[in-house]
């Protein structure tokens, strides 16, 4: 599948020569690191990867790949934290309203949607790391605890407590609805995200009441995408 709708495929090597030449100059070195590292894997697979060839593929000696991203998890780690970034720097205004009528689940949706968005650049890669990465068990436990991370600032960026028994059964609850989610977004080639959008409604529903309370967020606040029709 190719990253994003109706875009070409582009050679491996043909993707780092482009993606080195259209790095922006300010960029840091984790940037170029983790956008050297995704084609890569994308490319050759996680197996294959190795930290001297991320160094390569972003022109960077190894003593700054070294301090910048000093192991294999921590590129996993550092790309979670591009998205949370992405998906944050809008969230919901989380504000105590009585009147609305928007619940947890629907500000929860429109995150994870918007985080389905920020990874569209990287879906070759996501399909890579999804087949080998299992296969890689330090790996895989560093990813699933950033991935619990960026679900815990999902929730509080939607106003959903992670504190507690509750939050941490919530943060768990919403990690297992993403990652199924995933698994239809990785397939979906629909314009509109619809089998995904559905997929994850559906999935949301079933784990609502761990979300608590509804809490509005401003009478200003314009919607965001809607969940598919059940």
């Amino acid at each position: 599948m190719t990253p994003g709708a109706g875009s070409p495929h582009v050679s491996g090597g043909a993707a780092l020569s482009a993606a080195s030449s259209a790095a922006p100059s300010g960029a840091s070195d984790t940037d170029r690191l983790v956008d050297a590292a995704m084609l890569l894997i994308a490319r050759d697979g996680w197996r294959r990867l190795s930290m001297a060839a991320v160094g390569a593929a972003a022109d960077l000696p190894i003593l700054r790949v070294y301090r910048a991203l000093p192991s294999r998890s921590a590129i996993l780690c550092a790309f979670f934290r591009r998205i949370d970034e992405a998906v944050l720097s809008a969230p919901p205004d989380a504000k105590t309203d009585a009147d609305s009528d928007e619940r947890p689940r629907d500000r929860v949706f429109d995150l994870l949607m918007r985080r389905f968005d920020a990874l569209t650049p990287y879906r070759d890669a996501l399909e890579v790391l999804g087949r080998e990465l299992p296969a890689d068990p330090a790996a895989a436990l560093a990813a699933g605890a950033g991935l619990l991370r960026s679900m815990a600032w999902m929730l509080d960026a939607a106003g959903v407590s992670t504190v507690g028994l509750g939050g941490a059964v919530a943060v768990k609850l919403t990690t297992v609805a993403y990652l199924a989610t995933l698994r239809v977004w990785l397939r979906d080639d629909s314009p509109d995200l619809a089998p995904t959008m559905a997929a994850l409604d559906r999935r949301l529903r079933g784990i609502e009441r761990w979300f608590g309370s509804r809490r509005g967020v401003g009478p200003g606040r314009q919607p965001g995408r809607q969940p598919a029709a059940t």
